[in-house]
């Protein structure tokens, strides 16, 4: 499986963070050629499920992915002080694509976090002598998503 690790800070609180890296939509909305499709209604939670469809037309494949942790961020001053973070881990559940995803934001001080996109992914079909290839591609492409996600708008 290819491994692809992205960091990313911004002058955002972690809630904001959190709240513009859930919306799943949006994610769509920055990769080429790929829509969000079947999510479940409500915020974010452990067993929410969706899937992003990327193609044109009748010619593509569907990533279905569910949140198996999902421990967003507390208020600040919560927990005994410590800085808000929070946690989402999904599974890509696909037949062209397997793998997991995480997103991580911690508070780095009151305004600005840090972000943290891990990923570990199999497109099956493709050899594992081309996983460097595919982490490559995978931070660039993510790595933009990401960038436009924290962006301000």
């Amino acid at each position: 499986m290819a491994q692809f690790r992205i960091v990313r800070g911004a002058p955002l609180s972690a809630a904001d963070a959190w709240r513009r890296l859930t919306d799943w939509p949006a994610h769509a909305a920055l990769v080429p050629l790929t829509r969000a499709t079947a999510m479940t209604g409500g915020p974010v939670r452990t067993g929410s499920r969706f899937t992003m469809r990327t193609g044109i037309g009748p010619v593509g494949f569907d990533d279905p992915m569910e949140v198996v942790r999902c421990e967003p961020p507390e208020p600040a001053g919560g927990a005994g002080g410590v800085p808000p973070s929070g946690l989402c881990r999904l599974e890509k559940r696909g037949r062209v694509v397997a793998g997991w995803a995480e997103i991580e934001v911690r508070e780095t001080s009151p305004g600005a976090v840090r972000v943290t996109w891990t990923e570990e992914v199999r497109v099956r079909g493709l050899p594992r002598a081309l996983d460097p290839v595919v982490a490559r591609a995978g931070r660039l492409l993510f790595g933009r998503a990401l960038s436009g996600l924290l962006a301000d708008n």
